[in-house]
Parts: C-alpha cells; structure tokens; sequence
C-alpha cells in the first residue's frame, strides 16, 4: 500500500482546522495500527481480522449466538457473516446449532478448539496493542484515555439530539 494513501494526516495543511488536523491524525494513527493487526493476523495465525472479529463476539457469549445477533454485533451484512462462519466451521473453529422451535435458525458458537485458537490469537492481539502505545507513559496513556473519552462523551450527547428521521 502506498504510504501516502495511508497516511490522511498529511493532506492536512496549516490552514485547516487543528480539529480537522487532529481527526486526521487520529484516523492515521487507527489505520497504522489496524494494519499492524491486519498483518499479523494473516502472518502469525493465517486469519483476518473479520474472523477474528467474529471469534471474538462467541468467546464473550459461550452460549453462542444467532447469525442475526452477529451480523448486528459486527455491524455486517447476513451474507458477510454466513461467508465467515461457513469457513470457520469447515475449520473446525465454531460450529451451528440449530434452535429449539426454529428450524430457519442457527446458533453459532466456538468449539473447544476454536476456543482454544482464539485465545492464542486474542494474547497476541493484545501484545500488538500494547506495542502500539509503548511510546508513551502511564500518564500520558491515563491523559489520552481521559481525553478521548470526552470526545466519546460529547459525540453521544451528539447523536442523541439528532433526529434519525432527517
């Protein structure tokens, strides 16, 4: 991938708005770091990062969870998701399981070995993380969580007071 196409940050100019500016470098910074992931994923555990994605919505619910219910969790289409699901259970990642009184319906949840695959992926997953931010202190990790925050807060308060019928 070429660098520049990467990098949103420097089509900003000294012009723009530091707001647009700082968007710019934290949509960058994301990017960077999802591609580090992305990277891994495939090189390490010959994945990607939807499958992970998915194995990760069944390891927090051990009951499983209906193909309707993924699709929302991962904001996805039905399709995206049936394409997934039939390669992990080819895999013997995650299997179906039909519903009680719905014949249409499956439950899909990780099977022993799927489990066991995701929580190797999932350590090394959260060791990309933490190098991502190794460049910074404790307390400059606590002022970032902190701040993002407030932009999390202030956006919701946002979209709260958006009429969704506009």
């Amino acid at each position: 991938m070429n660098p520049s196409m990467l990098d949103l940050e420097a089509r900003a100019h000294s012009e723009h708005a530091h707001e647009l500016r700082l968007w710019l470098r934290l949509l960058t910074c994301s990017q960077l770091i999802e591609k580090r992931v992305r990277t891994g994923l495939r090189e390490h555990f010959d994945t990607t990062l939807p499958r992970f994605d998915l194995m990760a919505q069944l390891e927090r619910h051990p009951e499983g969870l209906k193909m309707k219910e993924l699709s929302h969790r991962l904001m996805v289409t039905g399709g995206n998701v049936t394409g997934i699901t039939d390669q992990l259970v080819n895999e013997g990642l995650v299997e179906r399981l039909n519903v009680d009184g719905d014949r249409r319906v499956f439950r899909v949840r990780l099977t022993e070995r799927g489990r066991v695959s995701f929580a190797d992926m999932a350590r090394q997953h959260e060791q990309w993380i933490v190098e991502a931010f190794e460049g910074l202190s404790p307390r400059d990790l606590d002022n970032l969580h902190r701040l993002l925050g407030k932009v999390k807060q202030h956006q919701i308060q946002l979209n709260q007071n958006v009429d969704p019928d506009a």
